[in-house]
C-alpha cells in the first residue's frame, strides 16, 4: 500500500468524494478542506505529502493560498482548475505549483501526475546526481550527457536549459522560469531563444526529434522533461 498523505483543497463537495474514493481505492491516505483558509491550517498542523489546490475557492484567491503555502511547505503542490485559463496557471506554476490539472480530469493521468509529483520532490530530496532516462545517462556533477553509451556534445548553455528540466523532471517549467534561470532577467520575453536550443537539444538526445519522449512541449506553459518512470504524466 502506499501511504503517501494527500490534502484536497477544494470546495467542491463532489470533487472532493471522487478524489477521496479513487485516492483511497489507491492506497493514498486522504484529508479534506473545503477552504483556504482551513486547507492553510490542516497544513501547518500536519503537512502532507502532496496538496491538491483548486484555484476558485470561496474565502481566498487559490494563488494566494498558494503563495502562502510556498513559503514554507517543501511537499508537491498539484493545481486543479476548471477555467484552464492560461495565464492563471502558469502564474501559479511560477508560484511554485508543481503541476496543474484541468477539470475534468481523467482517473489514470491524476494518478500518474500524483506519482510523478511526489517521486520528484523526494528525488530533489536525495540529491541525485545521475539521471537515467531511457538509453539517456545525465552526469549533472560531471556535466556529462550519454545515449546509448556515447557522450553527446552540448554547449554550455544547451547543458544549462537540459540540467534545469532534469533536475525538476517531471514538473512543468513555465517559459518565463525557464528563460529567467538560464539567460536571465531580460530575456522573459524572448521565446525564440528556448524554441531554438529545445530544438537543438531535440536533435541531439531524441531517438527521433520530431516524436520526442522526453523533452516534451506543454502547449502554451512551457516544457517538461520526462523519464521513463515519470512516464507520459
Amino acid at each position: 500500500m502506499n501511504k503517501a498523505e494527500v490534502l484536497v483543497i477544494d470546495d467542491e463537495e463532489q470533487i472532493r468524494k471522487l478524489l477521496r474514493i479513487t485516492l483511497q481505492a489507491n492506497g493514498y491516505v486522504v484529508a479534506e478542506s473545503a477552504t483556504g483558509a482551513d486547507g492553510l491550517v490542516m497544513a501547518g498542523n500536519h503537512p502532507p505529502d502532496l496538496i491538491m489546490l483548486d484555484l476558485g475557492l470561496p474565502d481566498k484567491n487559490g494563488l494566494t493560498v498558494l503563495r502562502e503555502l510556498r513559503q514554507w511547505y517543501t511537499g508537491a503542490i498539484i493545481i486543479l482548475s476548471v477555467e484552464n485559463d492560461e495565464t492563471i496557471i502558469v502564474e501559479a506554476l511560477d508560484l511554485g505549483a508543481n503541476d496543474y490539472l484541468s477539470k475534468p480530469f481523467r482517473t489514470g493521468e491524476l494518478l500518474a501526475r500524483i506519482r510523478s509529483a511526489i517521486r520528484s520532490i523526494a528525488q530533489e530530496d536525495e540529491l541525485e546526481t545521475i539521471l537515467l532516462a531511457g538509453d539517456l545517462e545525465i552526469d549533472l556533477a560531471n556535466r556529462i550527457v550519454k545515449k546509448a553509451g556515447v557522450v553527446v556534445k552540448l554547449t554550455p548553455t544547451e547543458f544549462n536549459l537540459l540540467t534545469l528540466l532534469v533536475r525538476n523532471h517531471g514538473k512543468v517549467l513555465t517559459h518565463q522560469h525557464l528563460l529567467r534561470t538560464v539567460w536571465g532577467p531580460g530575456f522573459i520575453n524572448q521565446p525564440q531563444y528556448l524554441r531554438v536550443f529545445v530544438a537543438q537539444i531535440r536533435k541531439k538526445i531524441e531517438t527521433d526529434p520530431n516524436r520526442p519522449v522526453h523533452l516534451m512541449t506543454e502547449s502554451g506553459f512551457g516544457y517538461r522533461f520526462i523519464t521513463s518512470l515519470d512516464g507520459n504524466a
